[in-house]
This record gives C-alpha cells, sequence and structure tokens, in this order.
C-alpha cells in the first residue's frame, strides 16, 4: 500500500492534535493575531446573512437560520480564527481536520456557504484576492513526470481504501440515476451512455484515457470492442489487469501505464471520464489534440467532466486550494466554454451532443461519503489515522456541497470532426 501524509501508525482521536510527523505544517497552529481578528470579524458578519446557526463556546449562536437549518460548531475559536486568518479557505478546511470546528451535517453547513461563496468576503476586500490566495507550487505542474507524481499522491493511496466505499464495480465518478437504482446500476448506466455516445460496439477499436479500476473498459470488451486503456496509477492498473483475467476479456483490453501525450495509433471511439480535471490548464491544448490525433476518420469520442462557470474558472486558474493541497494536486475544473475554446483552437473537434446531470453527482457523493463513514473502522485497520479520516469526510462533503449549490456541474460531451 502506498502512503499518504497520515496514513501510518495508530489512529489518533479523531479532532486530537495531528501528529506532527505525519502532518507537518498542520500540528502547528499560525500565529497570526492581526489576520487572526479580521478573520473574525469577516466570518461572523457573514454568517449574520446565512441560513446556518453557529455554535459558540459559552451557548453564543451566531447566523440566520431557524431551528431547521444546519448547524456549525466553533469548537477551538482562536484556532479557528488562526487558520482562516493565515490560510483563508485553505485554513477553514484545516480547522476541520483538526477539530477546531465541527458539524453533524458537514455537507449542509458547506452547501450553504457554496450557495454565497462569492458574496461571503466584502467587495472591497475582494479586490485584495490576488495578494491573500496561495500560488499553486511548481512541482504540481503537470508536465510528464509531474502529472505521474500528482495522480499517484491520490490513486496510489490504497485499491483497499478506495473499495470501501465505492461500489461493487469501482467506478469513482459521477454516476446517471433512474428512479430505484442502486448506485452500482447507476454508474452501469453512465458507462453505458458514454459507450453509446461514442458509438461503440463490436468490433469497435476503443482508446480510453484514464482507466479508474477497469469497469469501463470491461463493458466496452463485453460489447465485444477491442480496447486500449492507459492510466498514471500503478495501483489502479494492477487491479484493473486483475478484473479483466478474472472476467475473461484479458485477450481484447490492453491496460497500459502510459501519459496521454504518448498514445500512438487510430481508433474508431476515444472515451475519457473525469480525466480532464487533473490535466490542468496549460495542458488542456495537449490532451485534446491527442483525442484528436487518435481518432480515425468518422470516429466519434466522450468527454465526461466536471464543470464550473466560466468567470468561477478563471478566478480560481492560478490559485492553491484546500483541495490541491491535500487531495488532488495539479488540477483545474474546466467550464465548458473553455473545453469549447481549446477545441476549436487546437482541435478538428466540436462539441455535438451535451449531457448535464450535476445533481446526480451530489447524490453518487452521498453514497459515497456515507459509506466511508461506516466502514470507518475499517479506514483505521488500514493505517489511515483520524486527521486523514477528517480530511477524506470533509473533501467528499465539500464536493457534494458544490454540486447541490451548483457551484459544480458535470457533463458528457460527445465530440466529432468539423463538417467542413
Amino acid at each position: 500500500m502506498r502512503t499518504a501524509p497520515g496514513t501510518a501508525g495508530a489512529a489518533a482521536e479523531p479532532g486530537s492534535a495531528p501528529d506532527a510527523g505525519r502532518w507537518p505544517g498542520l500540528a502547528e497552529v499560525p500565529d497570526v493575531p492581526a489576520r487572526a481578528l479580521v478573520a473574525k470579524r469577516i466570518f461572523l458578519a457573514a454568517v449574520r446573512g446565512l441560513r446556518v446557526r453557529v455554535h459558540l463556546p459559552g451557548g453564543r449562536v451566531v447566523g440566520g437560520g431557524g431551528f431547521g437549518d444546519p448547524v456549525m460548531r466553533i469548537v477551538r475559536p482562536d484556532e479557528f480564527y488562526r487558520r482562516i486568518g493565515a490560510d483563508g479557505l485553505i485554513g477553514f478546511g484545516e480547522a476541520w481536520m483538526t477539530g477546531a470546528w465541527d458539524a453533524d451535517d458537514p455537507t449542509g453547513v458547506l452547501t450553504v456557504f457554496a450557495r454565497r461563496l462569492d458574496r461571503l468576503v466584502p467587495k472591497p476586500l475582494q479586490r485584495l484576492r490576488r495578494w491573500a490566495v496561495a500560488v499553486r507550487p511548481v512541482d504540481e505542474e503537470n508536465t510528464p513526470s509531474g502529472a505521474r507524481g500528482n495522480i499517484s499522491r491520490h490513486y496510489d493511496l490504497s485499491n483497499d481504501l478506495f473499495a470501501l466505499f465505492l461500489d461493487e464495480t469501482m467506478t469513482y465518478s459521477s454516476a446517471l440515476f433512474e428512479p430505484g437504482d442502486e448506485l452500482a446500476d447507476a454508474q452501469r448506466r453512465k458507462i453505458d451512455a458514454v459507450l453509446d455516445a461514442a458509438a461503440v460496439g463490436a468490433g469497435t477499436r476503443v482508446l480510453e484515457i484514464g482507466t479508474g479500476w477497469g469497469e469501463l473498459a470491461l463493458r466496452a470488451a463485453g460489447r465485444g470492442a477491442e480496447v486500449v486503456t492507459i492510466t498514471l496509477s500503478e495501483e489502479q492498473r494492477t487491479l484493473a489487469r486483475r478484473r479483466f483475467e478474472e472476467a475473461g476479456v484479458a485477450d481484447r483490453v490492453d491496460v497500459r501505464l502510459c501519459d496521454y501525450r504518448e498514445v500512438s495509433g487510430t481508433y474508431d471511439a476515444v472515451v475519457s471520464v473525469e480525466m480532464i480535471e487533473a490535466v490542468g490548464e496549460r495542458y488542456w491544448p495537449a490532451y485534446f489534440a491527442a483525442i484528436d490525433r487518435a481518432l480515425a476518420p468518422g470516429g466519434r469520442a466522450c468527454v465526461q467532466s466536471i464543470t464550473m462557470a466560466d468567470d468561477r474558472m478563471r478566478a480560481a486558474r492560478d490559485t492553491w486550494t484546500w483541495m490541491h493541497k491535500y487531495v488532488f494536486p495539479g488540477g483545474l475544473i474546466p467550464s465548458t466554454e473553455a473545453i469549447d475554446d481549446a477545441l476549436a483552437e487546437h482541435t478538428r473537434l466540436r462539441v455535438v451532443q451535451r449531457r448535464d446531470f450535476g445533481p446526480h453527482y451530489a447524490e453518487t457523493l452521498r453514497l459515497w461519503r456515507e459509506g466511508f463513514l461506516a466502514r470507518a473502522e475499517e479506514v483505521e485497520r488500514l493505517g489511515f489515522d483520524a486527521t486523514f479520516r477528517r480530511m477524506w469526510e470533509f473533501y467528499l462533503a465539500y464536493c457534494e456541497a458544490g454540486f447541490r449549490a451548483g457551484y459544480l456541474g458535470v457533463s458528457q460531451l460527445t465530440l466529432a470532426r468539423r463538417v467542413r
């Protein structure tokens, strides 16, 4: 098992101080009294207009919400304000990780904040944003070598960890639900929609960019297709290969440890599910150009992508967030406008069909989060400490809130060559 910070050794109690050896920098509370005071004033002013009830020590309650609204508990106010004063939203997430704030329904709390994210900080102070937010580290640049490291930090944590909260298909992307669906049913429906969009059938030569743990390639092979699927994760390749062998389709699926920039050959269909978010804005042209080069005349591609509004994407493009620091280094969620621009400027491809289903991702994440929390003892036995478990809960709740608030969306984009 590959380990990330905080994954080795005995587990800590939830909310206890992080182990300084495993979580360098997190165990020490920033000493920024002036910035903490400003953060306190901004935070308390912001929550007074929100439908969330903030409980402070001593019984004080702040917030415009009623008794049915989500409750946020500030457990250690001094630490909480110092962390957000020093590091903004990164500090807000870190304060959850250390237990400086807590909530029975973190998704509910975060959804309220996500709906008002653009208005939480007063407009005069928003002009100072460029000096207040962190800049992305150079070592997270998605060069061929950097991309391997970024992918490994997340996907090579442990296959066993992901198996605890994903469904039997081991699919780590938004499902597509119909009434009465179990999660596995909805995941297979999503995959079938991607394969249908790319016209995958018997004899189709398929390139998949981003293997995951192999379910899409399995279903494509089940249709009689010949599949080349690529990944940068050694852990994913190992499990995917085993699944292909056990399903009896190893002769029709070739799984390679390969960067999308290294792909050769031509294919009737190219599919890529929630891979583009890890590519980085600088490399979107190369990503789409690789799809264009690989696609045979008359072929179709389907790309599933998480999306955000174009103005929000442009505001976030150069910042370093809690998500980058702890979960997905090097990534950026595109807007559909940015995808259209990259296609128009660097390829012969255009979007010919689009399916949006953001609320389905919120439901997918809810089920993942519930599954993760229900298996907390097993997560601990894998060697992931309490700080990691709080981090992972926050990650899943944070993402779910983004989709529930409409801040994030997800789209399946069918691509075909422009007709001259």
